[in-house]
């Protein structure tokens, strides 16, 4: 066997190897990217069915729930969308009713959003720019009606 012959075998080799190595990583990346969505946007059907994102906005006041066994349930809206959040475990502190929230988990059958994880700002002045966005976006559409999944 000549020595291109053998150059041109590790070449390929090489770019087989590095493409599976990519492909994984990519194939990886996708199964833990969770995408930010407005309640406006969840309304409009386009987050993922079946698929974990974050849903963010605003805390509406006088809907927190307390349930049995540390379940609480409580209404994220954008002031245009309302969307019933369901969570089991302990809120972080500064969770409140008016606040920015963003919860990571999925939608259920009943449109109702099962949280795994609840996010709350960490201080009084500080609201996460997606739902900074979603509300502003909001605020624009001038879409004043709500939505209860």
């Amino acid at each position: 066997m000549k020595a291109r012959h053998k150059r041109l075998g590790f070449l390929l080799v090489g770019l087989a190897g590095l493409g599976l190595a990519a492909w994984l990583v990519l194939n990886a990346l996708e199964n833990n990217l969770s995408y930010f969505f407005s309640p406006s946007e969840v309304a409009e059907h386009k987050a993922p069915e079946g698929h974990v994102f974050r849903l963010g906005g605003l805390v509406e006041s006088g809907s927190l729930q307390r349930g049995q066994e540390m379940t609480v349930r409580f209404v994220v809206t954008d002031n245009a969308h309302k969307i019933n959040v369901e969570y089991t475990g302990i809120l972080p502190d500064l969770f409140s009713e008016g606040q920015g929230v963003i919860a990571q988990g999925r939608l259920n059958e009943n449109g109702i959003f099962v949280a795994d994880e609840v996010l709350a700002k960490h201080d009084e002045n500080y609201m996460p720019p997606e739902v900074a966005d979603a509300l502003e976006k909001s605020h624009q559409a001038g879409t004043p009606g709500t939505t209860n999944l």
